[in-house]
């Protein structure tokens, strides 16, 4: 990554923010649709706001453990845990309020009832208020939004809450996001219900974005999910804009523990995903900072450089302070200047753009 581009990106947001509001010097910013969820997304989104605020951030629905998990089962509410955390990423609030949202009451260790407010975040309770009052998830995540003044908007990728199932490689099939995250040798997963209705702006962002982001995030548990949405699917296969894969920079305890990248985009292929890929971008800094007592590792880069389809893209986006995430303004950094590099592609006939 040229450390130029990071400091031309810095100074143009700065300038563009002294001379008025930035939301308007970015109007003109390229039509983003980013999807998955977890730590992930919202990392991405962390960078990507200061570069357009035509962004649409596709969320899962899948979760089943922490607070997310207890309203799920208290109020039949679908999961907003990763909702709140991609619209506190986005959201032009004072820092005092990110970090209300993102408050967890103190839960006692020993008690694992969910009474009262005890173990719960503080925005997911106001996402679950809205929808009660609005009477619709949809509309409620929506209102959420205009409340918390998001640059661009967060959705979530069905109006309802879907299961997750994997097959562990010895056949035995285990059920939930929480269960299956902390797997090893995962074979496949699908969800449930089969067939849920992709909501209708998640669908709508991917067909006009001119630049599509899958991941990072978790593999099987934050990406996956959505894309095993029909409808999701079937705007990937349609879409124009360019669709980039974020390849984690480094393995998951559990559900990708010694994964290298071509197992990551195995998995991807495992559930007819792969052909959705036009360019995967992995990180090849090895000298970030090694936070203590983590057992993870790196990714390991095992695709040859020469790859055309997708094309490999191997570039410095690892947060030096910590090599188990990405850094946000260096990987959106990069995913701009490959959307510059693909808008002209986007005039060209089909035969030329598919060479």
């Amino acid at each position: 990554m040229d450390l130029s581009e990071t400091m031309d990106l810095t100074e143009t947001t700065a300038r563009a923010a002294q001379h008025g509001d930035p939301k308007r010097s970015l109007a003109g910013g390229p039509r983003i649709a980013a999807i998955g969820g977890g730590t992930g997304l919202s990392t991405l989104l962390r960078g990507l706001k200061d570069c357009s605020i035509n962004i649409t951030a596709v969320v899962t629905v899948a979760d089943d453990g922490g607070s997310s998990g207890m309203l799920r089962t208290e109020l039949g509410l679908p999961p907003v845990g990763d909702l709140r955390a991609c619209i506190a990423a986005l959201a032009d609030a004072e820092p005092a309020m990110t970090r209300l949202l993102q408050y967890r009451f103190p839960q006692d260790p020993g008690d694992t009832s969910s009474n009262g407010v005890s173990g719960h975040v503080f925005g997911n309770l106001l996402i679950a208020a809205l929808c009660a009052i609005e009477g619709d998830f949809e509309e409620g995540v929506r209102q959420s939004n205009s409340v918390l003044a998001v640059r661009g908007k967060v959705v979530p990728v069905a109006g309802e809450a879907l299961t997750l199932h994997a097959e562990m490689a010895d056949g035995r099939t285990v059920e939930g996001q929480s269960l299956i995250g902390a797997s090893r040798d995962i074979r496949r997963v699908w969800i449930s219900p089969s067939h849920v209705a992709a909501s209708t702006e998640a669908s709508d962002s991917i067909d006009t974005a001119e630049l599509i982001v899958l991941g990072p995030g978790s593999l099987y548990t934050s990406l996956l999910p959505s894309l095993l949405v029909p409808g999701i699917q079937a705007a990937l296969k349609a879409a124009s804009g360019l669709r980039v894969y974020v390849a984690n920079v480094a393995t998951q305890l559990g559900e990708t523990e010694g994964y290298t990248l071509a197992q990551h985009l195995g998995a991807l292929h495992a559930h007819g995903l792969g052909d959705l890929v036009d360019v995967v971008v992995a990180n090849d800094n090895p000298r970030a900072r090694v936070p203590p007592g983590y057992p993870s590792s790196p990714v390991v880069v095992d695709l040859p450089p020469e790859q055309r389809r997708p094309r490999l893209v191997l570039a410095d986006v690892v947060d030096d302070h910590n090599a188990h995430h990405h850094d946000p303004l260096k990987l959106a950094t990069l995913l701009m200047r490959l959307h510059r590099e693909h808008a002209p592609l986007r005039a060209a006939p089909a035969a030329i753009r598919s060479a």
